[in-house]
Order: C-alpha cells, then sequence, then structure tokens
C-alpha cells in the first residue's frame, strides 16, 4: 500500500473488509494528514491520499533539526543571560542604603498587598460595576420583552391562521396563565 495513491471511498473498502468503520477510517486518515504521515492533495472534485516512507522520515528528520536548532538557541540565550546575572551582581555591592531600600520596599508592597484586599471587600459597592450590572440588566429585560412579544405574534399567527384557540396553544406549548411583559 505504501507508495501508492487512493481516494477516500478506495480507503474506506479496504477498512470495511478488516471490519473498521468508514467514520473511523476518516478520523485516522485525517489524524495521519495531520501528523504529516500521509499526503493529501485535491485533483479535480477528487482527494487522492498517498504516503511514501522517505517522506515521512525526511519529515522527521526536519522536525529533529528545528528542535536542534531550538535548544542551540536556548542554551546560548541561558548562557547570555547567566553572563548578565553574574555581571549585575558583581557591579552590585551591598550597603547599608541598600538595605535599607530594600526593606522599605517589602514594607510597601506588603501595605500595598492589604489594601488591595480591603478594596476588594468594597469592589460590589462600585458604582462604576453597578452602573454596568444596571445596564445589562435593562438589555436583559428588553431581550425579554421582546421575546414575549414574538411569541405573542406567533401565538396570533396561529390563532388566525390555523384557528387554533389561545388556551389550546399555550397549553401546548406549556406559556402558564401569568406569562407577561417585564415592567
Amino acid at each position: 500500500m505504501v507508495g501508492e495513491f487512493y481516494q477516500l471511498k478506495d480507503i474506506e473498502k479496504l477498512g470495511v473488509k478488516k471490519g473498521v468503520t468508514s467514520q473511523s477510517i476518516k478520523d485516522i486518515l485525517m489524524s495521519l494528514v495531520d501528523d504529516e504521515l500521509v499526503i493529501t492533495d485535491k485533483i479535480g472534485t477528487s482527494n487522492y491520499y498517498w504516503s511514501y516512507p522517505s517522506a515521512a522520515i525526511q519529515t522527521k528528520r526536519n522536525k529533529l533539526d528545528n528542535l536542534s536548532q531550538n535548544v542551540d538557541n536556548q542554551k546560548e540565550r541561558k548562557n547570555i543571560l547567566e553572563k548578565s546575572i553574574k555581571e549585575a551582581s558583581r557591579d552590585r555591592q551591598e550597603s547599608e542604603e541598600r538595605s535599607q531600600l530594600l526593606t522599605e520596599l517589602k514594607q510597601e508592597q506588603s501595605l500595598t498587598k492589604e489594601l488591595q484586599l480591603e478594596l476588594q471587600k468594597y469592589a460590589e459597592n462600585d458604582p462604576e460595576i453597578y452602573h454596568k450590572k444596571q445596564k445589562a440588566s435593562e438589555i436583559a429585560k428588553e431581550a425579554a420583552n421582546r421575546w414575549t412579544e414574538s411569541i405573542w405574534e406567533i401565538q396570533s399567527y396561529c390563532v388566525n391562521k390555523f384557528g387554533m384557540e389561545r388556551q389550546l396553544f399555550d397549553q401546548t406549548f406549556g406559556i402558564e396563565d401569568d406569562f407577561d411583559t417585564i415592567d
């Protein structure tokens, strides 16, 4: 089979003879095409599928070359970053002023966290969020009323066109007696 070309119907016939369902064949074939183990091409109105062992080997070699090149690039980047860290730590001198500034920084970061936690407590009372929720509620209300009116239009159409009674329509479609627009 390797080195020959097939149409989907030919592959399905071979699979059915072996006891494989048609849908499974399509799924497996698409998976093989995605993995570049089977090549597909549309010629006219038909799709043709084929596979050459050398093509699969070449695809794997190309992937291996790309991965090897990526590993080399990442190693080089790592070396550059390690050098810059060494240079930065060598240039950084421990001093009392630096220690004091680092302590202040930690205190400020801690204070910022505490304030953000307290701010979250009041977030539900934020006027901006309240207005957004109010606007979303208004939009939902308008949409519900639009749907209600659409149902009434359909009900009216069925009553007039098919001579159906309103109670039968309501009962058939599960419409409650208190069904109305939202004020």
